[in-house]
């Protein structure tokens, strides 16, 4: 079971870019698991992991001396990060943070880390996939809280459905009970004007894109 650390920390071997760990969180205070890669991540971030996972077809070192590690196969039907996320479920954990994920030049592997998104937001979890001023979040119904964070972009789209149902307060193009249709960027570059933004979900699934300022 978890300990009194109540956020798992995942990193990955995608590109980091900035400050790469959003604020309120810290790497002392997470259980830090290493998928594949994500061990030369923890070294340019001087992050000492607690678990290493992976197949290490894409490390580019051994993994630290006297640290847990799982070796997988390299053919196998799941990602690396999503080994990792079941893992940290095993282990009592429900809270997320994913860096070293998203972007980088495989694009399907970012829309497979937005999958791990969804399977965490299906069982309960919550989680936040970063990437310098880029934070990503999956939510099922529920609501998202946005505070001092003015003049930053808001963008929501349906995700694994075909439509969802928003209200927005806070933002520059604020909503009630609005529908959101896949084929349709309605959610695109909506702004925070207030020092509280709110999104609430009332149906559906969401993906949540915040660019800071």
């Amino acid at each position: 079971m978890a300990t009194e650390r109540k956020v798992c920390m995942i990193l990955g071997s995608a590109p980091l870019e900035g400050d790469c760990i959003p604020a309120g969180f810290s790497a002392e205070d997470c259980f830090v698991i290493c998928a594949d890669g994500g061990i030369d991540t923890a070294r340019k971030l001087n992050i000492q992991p607690d678990l290493v996972v992976g197949d290490f077809d894409s490390a580019q070192g051994e993994p630290p001396e006297g640290v847990e590690v799982i070796r997988l196969p390299v053919e196998k039907d799941e990602t690396d990060l999503l080994y990792a996320v079941k893992e940290a479920f095993r282990r009592g954990y429900s809270s997320f943070i994913l860096l070293g994920v998203l972007g980088g030049e495989r694009f399907d592997h970012s829309i497979a880390s937005l999958c791990v998104l969804s399977f965490i937001a299906d069982r309960g979890g919550r989680a936040v996939m970063a990437n310098g001023k880029t934070s990503v979040f999956v939510i099922n119904i529920g609501r998202l809280v946005f505070t001092d964070l003015k003049g930053s972009t808001l963008s929501v789209f349906p995700f694994g459905a075909n439509s969802c149902t928003v209200t927005y307060k806070g933002l520059q193009y604020p909503l009630v009970n609005q529908t959101l249709q896949l084929n349709d960027a309605m959610g695109v570059s909506n702004c925070i004007i207030e020092d509280r933004a709110e999104i609430f979900l009332h149906q559906g699934r969401a993906l949540v894109i915040l660019i800071e300022t």
